[in-house]
């Protein structure tokens, strides 16, 4: 589910500036001020990225769009039916799949709890959901290669089975037992909150013939390209900075190599360096090839995507402190177990 139409921290509606072009703006006016011949390159390599991502990003737009107007984020719901083995399996596989964000699932998911559900569902949904959307795998494998969305889209199903099938087994247990917050969920100040899924009931595919779902495709196209463009164009220029700037044998003493440190490393770093979802991608490319192991990427990313403002919340605001950290444990784990894996076969 991660960050499209969606977890786009940094947005207000209420703002009068958003802050990633007021990032942006610092960014290349202390470029400026501090070395102005390289104000133009940090420009140029910039523009050229997003040119070459343009095709992912178009494609992702129009992708989140018609899954919004037709209405599919509705079939998230029947994850949560049955046996909870089965509850759990299809939780993990959907959640990092849905497109919505992590402020849209504060409202379902205190519904479905409310209804019942069993927490190691929940838990396994809460995991995976803001690691992967189609959205997010499309720009991940257009800047990071097809293999590691694949591989990342891999562990974020691995990330989910393993807390919610780590929740089932110690259900009983005083950690998990009597999880929910008696207040009420606090308000959220991302792009989606407010937003709610417009239509219930089975999708309608051809949305077009619809007035109301094209207006919905519309507004989630327009919303989620505004969101995409300014992220990754403060990354970039980020990444033009870090590339020209920060030397190479830095990142590879630090995170690169082989061995269980980096990738811990990795891991503790995702979450104060993570901007978002869409935006840590071109910041580990620059990382990788500044000389970052590919199993602290992927370690980065994974930990960084958990435990990121908008999807910290969304748990923060059900459950209590000792299930909140069981998630933070879960993703910890998880991650550093993730970037092993791909460490060995990368």
């Amino acid at each position: 589910m991660a960050e499209t139409t969606h977890s786009h921290s940094g947005h207000s509606h209420g703002a009068r500036f958003d802050r990633a072009w007021l990032l942006l703006a610092a960014l290349l006016a202390a470029v400026a001020v501090m070395d102005a011949a390289a104000l133009w390159p940090v420009v140029r390599f910039t523009g050229g990225a997003l040119l070459d991502t343009a095709p992912f990003i178009a494609f992702a737009v129009l992708a989140i769009g018609g899954l919004k107007a037709s209405g599919a984020e509705n079939l998230v719901a029947r994850a949560f039916q049955g046996r909870e083995v089965r509850m759990i399996m299809l939780a993990a596989l959907v959640g990092g799949l849905a497109p919505f964000c992590s402020c849209e699932v504060i409202p379902f998911i205190a519904a479905l709890l409310a209804l019942g559900a069993p927490l190691s569902a929940v838990m396994a949904f809460w995991l995976a959901s803001p690691l992967m959307d189609p959205a997010m795998f499309l720009i991940t494998s257009g800047t990071l290669g097809l293999d590691f969305a694949l591989a990342k889209t891999a562990a974020a199903v691995g990330l989910g089975l393993m807390g919610g099938f780590g929740t089932w087994a110690f259900a009983a247990t005083p950690v998990f037992r009597d999880p929910l917050r008696a207040q009420n969920a606090p308000r959220c100040e991302t792009s989606c909150c407010g937003s709610k899924t417009p239509f219930s009931g089975t999708p309608v595919w051809r949305f077009w013939n619809d007035p109301a779902r094209r207006a919905t495709f519309r507004a989630a196209a327009l919303e989620n390209a505004g969101f995409l463009l300014k992220w990754l164009t403060l990354a970039y220029a980020v990444e033009a900075v870090m590339i020209r700037y920060v030397p190479a044998e830095w990142i590879a003493d630090l995170v690169g190599g082989p061995g269980l440190g980096p990738i811990v490393l990795g891991a503790l770093l995702g979450a104060p360096a993570y901007l978002n979802g869409y935006a840590a991608v071109p910041l580990v490319d620059a990382l990788l090839n500044q000389g970052m192991s590919n199993g602290a990427a992927m370690s980065f990313m994974l930990a960084g995507g958990v435990s990121c403002i908008p999807a910290a919340i969304a748990v923060w605001a059900l459950v209590k402190p000792r299930v909140f950290a069981a998630y933070l444990g879960y993703a910890f784990a998880g991650s550093v177990i993730a970037g092993l894996l791909w460490q060995s076969i990368a």
